[in-house]
């Protein structure tokens, strides 16, 4: 067990910010009371390690140039839809490679300083996320939103600092529909070096994206990427506002700098699933034929393997046969893992009835 307990974080993950990023991410934003102490603490890291960036600018050069010899496979869905589940499964497949944890923390810290500040992040960092017991370890796989957020102002994931501005962002950065051409600019330039210095650290060739906020940036990304291959989880949406409910509730807490109620919280994520599902079916059809898979999540839980090798085999992705060892192996470890489990109150489908609809009448979920 790391020596920090999550919920008690003296703080928060702008520590691997650069100082640019930090500095427009914070501007005239209001620190709540209870706050402050956090906020000061995680500005003086943050100074402080910032000026280790030029070192690693530097080290990029030899990156910067070199293309990528294949489009990323990317896995998008709502948050809490079982897309952490299958990204770990696609990364049994050592020819993808992915952005780890200990790089959604620290992106300026990979090329240079890499082995001591994670030696000391895995020291002290918990091993389980609080939200579901998944395990958290500095070298797994993780979503890079988080990474994005420390790169660059212009991400969706400032909600979780500043969440008096949630929808905001989201309309902004989450869906691109009030983002300025700079700002997507700097957007796909800063995921792209995200992409290269990720393939560069895990030895791939292929890179593996798991990240919910990708999910309304598909014409972006293709804009980026034009082979890009997709996988879209669809899952039960009574059980999802259950979960996200519970995910977003604790995750919050130790990253925030501002006052939010629980049911700020609940309204916020109900109108952003909304948004997001209707941004997602807007924008698919861009995706060329043979690209994209879209499969409901109890469905792959029953049968994982075999589910994904068919995925494999409908996105003509290669090294299945090379990773099924791994990928049986990592199914076989999953067995006695427990998994929250959610009983719906009355208000819950009448909420996920009212609000999310048209999920429920467009994928065929039913109590």
């Amino acid at each position: 067990m790391g020596l920090l307990e999550f919920d008690k974080l003296p703080i928060n993950t702008l520590v691997g910010a650069d100082w640019d990023t930090f500095r427009k991410v914070t501007a005239r934003q209001q620190i709540d009371k209870g706050f402050k102490g956090k906020y000061r603490l995680t500005t003086g890291v943050c100074r402080l390690l910032s000026a280790l960036k030029p070192i690693e600018d530097s080290r990029f050069k030899k990156l910067a140039d070199k293309p990528l010899e294949m489009d990323p496979l990317f896995i998008l869905g709502h948050w809490r839809s079982g897309t952490t589940f299958v990204h770990n499964i696609f990364a049994c497949d050592k020819h993808f490679g992915y952005t780890t944890t200990y790089q959604t923390v620290f992106p300026h810290l990979m090329l240079w300083g890499q082995p001591f500040f994670k030696k000391n992040m895995a020291f002290l960092m918990p091993d389980k996320r609080p939200t579901d017991n998944m395990e958290l370890k500095v070298d797994l796989p993780q979503e890079e939103e988080f990474a994005l957020s420390n790169m660059m102002p212009y991400t969706y994931y400032n909600f979780w600092f500043f969440p008096k501005r949630w929808m905001e962002y989201c309309d902004r950065y989450l869906l691109f529909n009030d983002i300025t051409e700079e700002e997507r600019r700097i957007f796909m330039d800063t995921f792209m070096r995200l992409v290269k210095v990720s393939l560069w650290n895990t030895n791939g060739t292929q890179y593996l994206s798991k990240n919910p906020p990708h999910t309304g940036r598909v014409k972006t990304l293709l804009e980026m990427f034009p082979n890009a291959k997709f996988i879209y989880l669809k899952r039960n949406p009574y059980t999802v506002f259950e979960s996200t409910r519970s995910f977003f509730t604790n995750t919050i807490q130790p990253l925030r700098l501002q006052d939010i109620t629980n049911e700020q919280i609940e309204a916020n994520f109900i109108e952003v699933y909304r948004r997001l599902f209707y941004k997602y079916e807007e924008e698919k059809h861009l995706i060329p034929e043979g690209n994209l898979v879209e499969v409901k999540f109890e469905d792959f839980e029953k049968d994982a393997f075999a589910m994904t090798e068919n995925i494999y085999g409908s996105l003509n992705l290669p090294g299945f046969k090379e990773s099924k060892v791994d990928i049986e192996k990592y199914l076989g470890k999953k067995k006695g893992y427990k998994k929250n489990q959610y009983k719906y109150e009355d208000r819950t489908v009448r909420l996920v009835e009212e609000n999310w609809g048209m999920a429920l009448k467009e994928w065929g979920y039913s109590l």
